[in-house]
This record gives structure tokens, sequence and C-alpha cells, in this order.
């Protein structure tokens, strides 16, 4: 690393005006890679442009996240390394963005807070932003609600997100929130719930919602469409595989009616609140989800 630090710049740092800093970071949880989903689109509309890379053979376990060796007619002609990278750029209204993407750090968390504390400082972040998305028994058929974590009650406030006490394995990102933080730097993470019964596919509704938590937190403004769009298409297989079997429509039914006593407490909770045992797991509907991709075609689309 020619800085003699942890990350290697990539030329002259960029003059910014208060960026906000994005951290979407793989092999934490991330629902349906939703988070991951959300940051390929705003990556896709700020023209990133490179600003540092951080020391993977500190930060990167290789025998865990193996580099990957391209071979061409038993010819080894590249090795592909992970990576964990800096970029900035612009979101729609012009305001200056970062993006910290690229793998989870495997080890050596606290030498990498500090690097990217170290560059926040020098670039005058404003305030960090984590993505993450988590498995939970909600319906498709209701908007993905958003979940936060921060050590800034300012931020608490300033969304209606879902709230928690317990105490769970943290990630990097959270690391970052506490380091910030202490560094003066206003940082939280927006969580979207994912439902637990969606199989290994991407599920863009998640997406759209960090986006709008971006918008929220941040002011932040980034296109939506392409993802409402495929939510949309989604949405409507989904609804056409619940409805050919009759135990997973009263599945989702009682996971609307326990969505809805949450955004409306004084109704009843009726029919029953759903048990786990009640929900197919993500093999069983992918399954079923692929057989009726592949065997039905009800509108001849």
């Amino acid at each position: 690393m020619s800085e003699g630090t942890d990350y290697e710049l990539h030329g002259e740092l960029p003059t910014l005006n208060a960026p906000v800093l994005i951290v979407s970071l793989k092999g934490w949880i991330d629902a349906a890679e939703s988070a991951d989903e959300a940051m390929s689109a705003i990556e896709g509309q700020i023209d990133p442009f490179p600003v540092a890379s951080f020391d993977t053979d500190v930060f990167i376990d290789y025998r865990a996240r193996r580099p990957v060796m391209e071979i061409r007619d038993g010819r080894n002609t590249n090795i592909d390394w992970p990576s964990i990278d800096l970029y900035s750029g612009q979101d729609a209204s012009g305001r200056d963005v970062l993006i910290l993407t690229g793998h989870e750090p495997d080890s050596a968390w606290n030498r990498f807070s500090a690097a990217v504390r170290d560059l926040g400082r020098r670039l005058g972040v404003s305030q960090m932003v984590g993505l993450g998305a988590y498995p939970f028994p909600t319906p498709h058929t209701r908007p993905s609600r958003l979940s936060c974590t921060t050590p800034s009650l300012e931020l608490l406030q300033r969304g209606d997100f879902l709230r928690t006490s317990v105490d769970v394995p943290a990630g990097a990102t959270a690391v970052l929130e506490q380091v910030l933080y202490g560094d003066g730097i206003p940082s939280i993470t927006l969580w979207a719930q994912v439902p637990q019964y969606i199989p290994a596919m991407s599920y863009p509704a998640a997406s759209v919602a960090l986006l709008e938590g971006l918008h929220t937190i941040a002011g932040l403004q980034f296109d939506r469409q392409a993802l409402e769009h495929e939510a949309i298409i989604q949405r409507d297989r989904l609804d056409r595989l619940v409805a050919r079997n009759p135990e997973h429509k009263d599945m989702v039914e009682k996971l609307e009616a326990a969505y809805d006593a949450t955004v409306q407490p004084m109704l009843p909770l009726e029919p029953a609140a759903i048990r786990e045992q009640d929900i197919p797991s993500p093999e069983e509907l992918a399954a079923e989800l692929e057989a009726f991709l592949r065997d039905s075609n009800p509108d001849g689309q």
C-alpha cells in the first residue's frame, strides 16, 4: 500500500461536499441479497469514481474467500482477487456520496474501522448509512418494513423504523457505526425485512424499501423505477403460486393479519398468529416456484 496505511488511494482524493457514506459489505446478513441489489442500483446511477482500495492481504482470509482462477483451455489466464473498495459519485440531485463495497473483512475489524474513519475524516463524511436485510415472518403482499441500528438518538427519531432490544452477533458495519459515531459522524444501518419463505432469489421489494430509507434518513435520491417494476412482476408470480396451494394461502393471510396488527395496533389479531411450522421452508417453496414458472403460464406471458 503506497499510502503506508491499510488502504491505497487511486490518485488524489476528490474534493467533496459533506458526502454521505453508504456501506454494504458482502458476507453478513443480507436476505435475498436485497442490500447488494440496492447497492448495485446505486452504483449504476452515480458513475462511480474509484477513491481507495483496502489491503485485502490484511483484511481477507483467502482460504475463506478464495480468489477465482480463470482457466482458459488449461491456461491460468488471471487471478480475480476479492476486494474492498471505496468509490465516489453523486445522487440524482447532485449530492456527493461515497459507497463502500466488497467483502466484509475476515479479521482486524478495529484496524479496518480505523482506516475507514481516517478516510472519512479526509473526505469530510457527514453521515454513514449501512444497508442490510434479514428474513422475517412477513407477507410478500405488504411493503417491506425497515428496522435500524444506530448509536445516535437523533437518527433513531428521524424515521419510522422498527426497533428491537436483543443481543446478536455483530457485523463489521455495526463496528463502523460505533467508530464513526465516536468520531462525530452520525451513523445508522437500515435493515429491510424479507419474507422468510422467499427462496434463494432476489427480492426487489426490499431493495426498494432500502432506497426509500436512504431518502428518509439522508435525503438521497436514487431512481427506484426498475426495482419497483421487478417487484411488481415478482409479486404477481408469488400471488399466483400461493393461490394454487390452500395451505400457503392461509399462511399468507395469517402473516397479513399479523403485519396489519403492527401497523394498526387497535385491530384484533385474527386469524391466529402464524406459527414457525406453518411457514414452508425456502427449499420447499423454491421447488414449487421453479415448477410453477416452468410448467405454468396462466396469463400467457
